[in-house]
């Protein structure tokens, strides 16, 4: 029998201090947010946001959010976002946790000058918890980009 030194994965990297760890959290938060916020929010007319799909046109036709724009991530552009308000926050949309869509709209509105949110779990998530979609197919679109 052979003794193996046993060591902690979690606790071989140190924890910081509760400081770090609290601005960590807030500055998470400052770019995140979910469906179940964004749902609360639309159901008690706190729209003070505007919700961009950024997935293609085509999955967007199929079944989006209600309310929500279309522009898929590789289109965004000065061009394209010229009748947005840079006044309102953005929140962005892709197909779900295993989707980047999101995080490249976001740099990319972010790049131009937006202040942006990424609604972590995105359509997959949105209809998951039974929420209302828009589109040609509606809650029988794709669940997978």
């Amino acid at each position: 029998m052979t003794n193996q030194i046993q060591y902690s994965l979690v606790l071989e990297t140190p924890a910081p201090t509760s400081e770090y760890i609290h601005r960590h959290f807030i500055n998470k938060l400052s770019v995140e947010t979910d469906v179940s916020d964004v749902k609360h929010d639309m159901k008690q007319g706190l729209n003070d946001f505007v919700l961009i799909d950024v997935r293609s046109t085509i999955a967007y036709g199929e079944c989006h959010i209600p309310g929500a724009l279309s522009l898929p991530s590789n289109t965004i552009s000065e061009a394209t976002t010229a009748s947005l308000s840079r006044d309102k926050l953005i929140v962005v949309y892709c197909w779900g946790p295993a989707c980047n869509g999101a995080s490249k709209g976001a740099a990319h509105l972010s790049r131009l000058g937006f202040q942006v949110k990424e609604m972590l779990g995105g359509i997959e998530y949105w209809r998951k918890e039974g929420n209302e979609v828009e589109g040609t197919l509606g809650h029988s679109a794709c669940t997978i980009g």
